[in-house]
């Protein structure tokens, strides 16, 4: 939202500044929204009297409109998008509760050009807020769209501010569960194949499998990067099985990537649950498709996507809001380890 100050004013930025806050946080103080906490109020309203700061009036009357919608935003290419059984979930929990209101929602698949379509839609009045659903430690968009509409973010973002509100599963404990799973097994030559390490899911599910490996005394024999794809999970694999030693069991971030690292161990002539123990993290239906089926780590995707979408209308109701929701996962036992 811009709030445009009378000529040789103080700007928002100053205001923002002066008071120690986010540009955002000026901006919802200045249009009457709650979803500030007291400290922030007060520390605004004085460097707005400070500065003697004046916003455009038209402006704000004009912000002040709610359009009804909420915009959710998937920073990923499209293929990845539909390809990956976790957006399914996440869209699925939004649209529960986004449908149980009289709020519509609006899907922004933003790839290569996330910055130009992403801000050029939200700056354009269409929607009253956002859900991002996936982004990367690349995607320096993300704070200027909180800059604009309240905001909501699917995982930890990769710098937490103060006024940034997430719902995210517990990676480091479920990776570091997992790895434990395997270690009770009596498996000691353990690897893992993550995600993106621009992501910090992913940075959190190698925290946890290190967690536990270190725990144990031991070093984890191999760790590669698949993509959170399935071709990537088979890509890692078989950099895996080039190097020469064959762990006895792997953690691997994903069931998609599992899928893929199945593919790769069986062209090497190789057995998930006989050779080589594998544990997934999702337990999307990837993991039931599997032979044997995938062992895996449950997250709550569909709850996820429901109290991202609660935590949203919350804050464009005015109502208080938890900034921090982390949901705890579990583990699934089936055949693969």
């Amino acid at each position: 939202m811009e709030l445009a100050p009378v000529r040789g004013a103080a700007t928002i930025e100053e205001v923002a500044a002066r008071a120690g806050v986010s540009r955002s946080t000026v901006s919802r103080v200045v249009n009457g929204s709650t979803a500030v906490s007291p400290a922030a109020l007060e520390a605004v309203r004085r460097a707005i009297e400070e500065l003697q700061y004046v916003p455009n009036r038209a402006a704000r009357s004009l912000a002040s409109r709610q359009t009804r919608a909420i915009a959710l935003i998937i920073p990923e290419q499209t293929d990845r998008f539909f390809g990956d059984p976790f957006f399914a979930s996440i869209v699925a929990g939004i649209g529960e509760v986004v449908g149980e209101t009289d709020f519509v929602m609006n899907m922004l698949i933003a790839s290569d050009d996330a910055s130009a379509k992403a801000l050029g839609y939200l700056r354009g009045g269409s929607v009253d807020g956002a859900i991002v659903a996936s982004h990367h430690t690349s995607d320096t968009f993300l704070e200027r769209i909180a800059d604009v509409v309240p905001v909501v973010y699917g995982g930890r973002p990769p710098k937490v501010r103060a006024d940034d509100y997430y719902v995210d599963v517990d990676n480091v404990e479920g990776a570091r569960g997992a790895t434990q799973y395997l270690l009770d097994r009596g498996h000691r030559r353990i690897g893992t194949i993550s995600g993106p390490l621009d992501m910090p899911a992913s940075l959190d599910r190698i925290q946890g499998f290190r967690a536990a490996m270190a725990n144990a005394g031991l070093e984890p024999v191999a760790i590669e990067d698949g993509d959170f794809t399935e071709m990537g999970g088979a890509l890692a694999m078989n950099r895996i099985l080039s190097a020469g030693e064959l762990p006895d069991a792997l953690f691997v971030a994903s069931d998609l990537m599992a899928r893929g690292a199945y593919t790769a161990l069986r062209d090497r002539g190789l057995e998930v649950g006989r050779d080589i123990a594998l544990i997934g993290f999702d337990d999307s239906a990837v993991a039931t498709t599997l032979t044997p089926g995938l062992t895996t780590v449950r997250q709550p995707s569909l709850m996820q996507g429901r109290h991202m979408a609660s935590v949203l209308l919350d804050i464009l109701a005015g109502r208080p809001a938890v900034h921090a929701t982390i949901l705890p996962t579990e583990i699934v036992e089936r055949g693969s380890a």
